[in-house]
């Protein structure tokens, strides 16, 4: 009787799990640079990866665990071009709402998109590279 029990708790569990998200989370894989926000002040600037991304948050990967609360810009290559020609990145603001040793998830709080011209930026750990197209 118990299991049948805790089975039925652990599928409803699961189905709210599902329903708390309001859009739904595409496989984007595009490099990174994050900036952990205090204030007005910038700090520890790092490089990564998107896992996923949504409308409303971010989830890539880190160099370190990131503190939940803590507010972040990060810049995204975006895979699409203005116009067909003119490249694009992502920046947004938000805050971490998960963090795991080599990954962080972000819920965006402000976002636009800028124009980059004929230069992108490759993100590696520890560098900040620029890339000429």
């Amino acid at each position: 009787m118990f299991s049948n029990i805790s089975s039925v708790a652990s599928l409803m569990l699961n189905s709210k799990r599902e329903e708390r998200r309001a859009s739904g989370r595409f496989p984007i894989q595009q490099e990174v640079l994050y900036t952990l926000l205090d204030g007005k002040s910038r700090s520890e600037i790092g490089a990564g990866r998107t896992v996923d991304m949504s409308s409303g948050g971010i989830l890539f990967t880190t160099v370190g665990a990131l503190h939940p609360g803590k507010r972040l810009e990060i810049s995204v290559n975006w895979p699409a071009r203005l116009d067909g020609t003119c490249r694009l990145k992502l920046v947004a603001q938000g805050r971490v709402v998960r963090s795991e040793p080599d990954r962080a998830a972000i819920a965006i709080e402000h976002y636009e998109f800028k124009t980059q011209g004929a230069k992108t930026f490759r993100a590696s750990a520890g560098s900040d590279e620029v890339m000429r197209a």
